[in-house]
């Protein structure tokens, strides 16, 4: 089985004719089927995208949302959108932590969007904002500290989601992939081939989410468990233990593209 991954496509800032240009650059891959790990678009334009998306690949087609996704947005509404989207669309499926879809008999996919939680690097110094404090509903106009608290509660949702999910996945299927946005380490937490810096970790990593990964990793050695994602726009591999393998992709306004085609046994 081949799949292709892109992550961070920000389809919002392309033309029709830039979208069906990547659009067919999947399909010339021929995949069997599509990973997408998050940033999207924006929610304004959220559901007509990967509604786009899928009607041009004509592939199933297995995503999570990242936080752009939740741009002039709430992240309950969305959530709710798109599931509703999904019900109605064969071929697309809003990984939120409940379910594994077998792809093999050896290697199902799981997934949930993560968050960056404000656990690692310089959380109470940084002079990073992101637009994420002023551009999602449930982050605007909170004073810092209760905003680094948002932070660590949905964290801590991911987390709380996938852990059953995926000891479940685990336990059926020899190699578990696992699709989320945010680096769930500071060793996947790339940028320019480095680890980025402490101002940005606290954004750019959901410890809650890998600590998760290590507690169900560190007792299963016949397993592989192979996490994707997305975020910082700057790709790197970490073996964090190992059957526990961090593939962050590259991605570039303006300009998406097939990060990888993946074989799946």
């Amino acid at each position: 089985m081949h799949i292709a991954w892109a992550t961070d496509i920000h389809l919002n800032f392309l033309n029709e004719q830039k979208r069906e240009g990547f659009f067919h650059s999947i399909s010339a891959r021929n995949p069997d089927a599509v990973f997408i790990t998050g940033d999207i678009a924006e929610a304004p334009s959220l559901r007509f995208h990967l509604q786009e998306m899928v009607d041009s690949i004509q592939k199933p087609l297995y995503f999570v949302l990242g936080n752009h996704d939740y741009y002039h947005g709430s992240i309950s509404s969305i959530r709710n959108e798109i599931n509703a989207l999904c019900e109605t669309n064969q071929h697309l499926t809003y990984l939120c932590g409940n379910q594994v879809i077998e792809l093999t008999k050896n290697t199902a996919v799981v997934g949930h969007d993560g968050w960056g939680d404000g656990r690692l690097g310089n959380v109470e110094h940084t002079p990073v904002r992101l637009n994420d404090f002023r551009l999602i509903e449930e982050l605007t106009g909170l004073e810092y500290t209760k905003l680094i608290d948002k932070l660590r509660e949905l964290g801590d949702e991911s987390a709380s989601a996938i852990q059953q999910t995926l000891a479940t996945a685990l336990d059926s299927y020899e190699h578990v992939i696992f699709l989320t946005h945010v680096p769930p380490f500071k060793e996947a937490c790339w940028y320019e081939g480095q680890v980025g810096s402490d101002d940005w970790l606290p954004f750019f990593t959901c410890k809650a989410v890998g600590e998760v990964l290590l507690e169900l990793m560190q007792h299963r050695p016949s397993n592989q468990l192979t996490v994707l994602c997305g975020h910082t726009h700057h790709e790197g591999t970490s073996q964090i233990l190992s059957g526990l393998r961090v593939l962050t992709g590259s991605a570039k306004y303006g300009a998406p593209h097939v990060h990888d085609v993946l074989e799946i046994d």
